[in-house]
């Protein structure tokens, strides 16, 4: 498939990118298409619209899984289309989001290279693009004839994560990472292991993860498995702790 996309379902397709491992979804109906996040500020943005470009002309819609920078500013490079989110998502994003800007600029910065010093440049101008299309539980979506369910499972990664499932593709947002142990910096740890749950029920083929390689039930049933250990350690100073010490403790300060 051309611009790196990897068709992972029957016209679903998965663009991979260096930056931060992450991962993008296209959906691609009859005369219409879904994007599923949009990178991390309008450069970006706009070259996943170059790279949809190359698999279909179809008027496009976008989906934001959560309200992180690297999944939704590069909104604006798709506009005027629907951008659908959870609704606690677009509350999120527009609460947090000069934070966000400013802890990524300044993270950049601190790196001392110019190809990171153009980044953050590209980042602090990137202009701030609100999902207007709000969901509470549950909706399913019309893409070119095809059903695509957006569904709020509970708290995770964050308080407002989305999944997208079509067939028997789900784009998991980072409520699945590979490659690293799952993100904590404003987490829900023991609630996602009872939000993975939920997503296993719904895991028939590929997991797609917000970060790292396409993955399947098993690695998905085995992560839940390993916040279960995260809520014990916890709430429990005896039991053995899972993952790293930099997770459990940024764990700790969500309780």
């Amino acid at each position: 498939m051309t611009a790196g996309w990897q068709e992972v379902g029957d016209r679903v397709f998965v663009r991979r990118h260096r930056e931060l491992d992450l991962n993008c979804g296209l959906v691609v109906g009859d005369g219409a298409c879904l994007v599923v996040d949009t990178r991390s500020h309008l450069g970006e943005g706009r070259a996943l619209a170059e790279a949809v470009r190359s698999v279909t002309p179809h008027p496009w819609s976008v989906v934001n899984t959560h309200a992180h920078y690297d999944h939704c500013f590069g909104n604006a490079a798709f506009r005027p289309a629907d951008v659908w989110a959870h609704r606690g998502c677009a509350a999120e994003l527009a609460a947090t989001a000069d934070q966000q800007r400013a802890d990524v600029v300044a993270a950049l910065l601190a790196e001392g290279d110019p190809a990171a010093e153009l980044v953050a440049e590209l980042v602090a101008t990137t202009p701030l693009d609100l999902p207007d299309r709000l969901v509470d539980d549950a909706i399913t979506l019309d893409v070119g004839g095809r059903p695509v369910a957006l569904r709020h499972l509970g708290r995770g990664h964050t308080g407002a994560d989305l999944v997208v499932a079509v067939d028997d593709v789900l784009f998991a947002g980072d409520l699945v990472e590979e490659g690293s142990p799952p993100a904590m910096e404003d987490a829900f740890p023991l609630e996602w292991a009872g939000t993975l749950t939920e997503l296993l029920a719904l895991a028939r083929g590929p997991v797609v993860p917000g970060h790292g390689a396409v993955v399947d039930a098993a690695f998905v049933a085995a992560q839940r498995d390993e916040l279960v250990g995260l809520a014990r350690w916890l709430t429990d100073p005896a039991a053995d702790p899972p993952f790293d010490g930099r997770t459990r403790a940024i764990a700790r300060t969500r309780l």
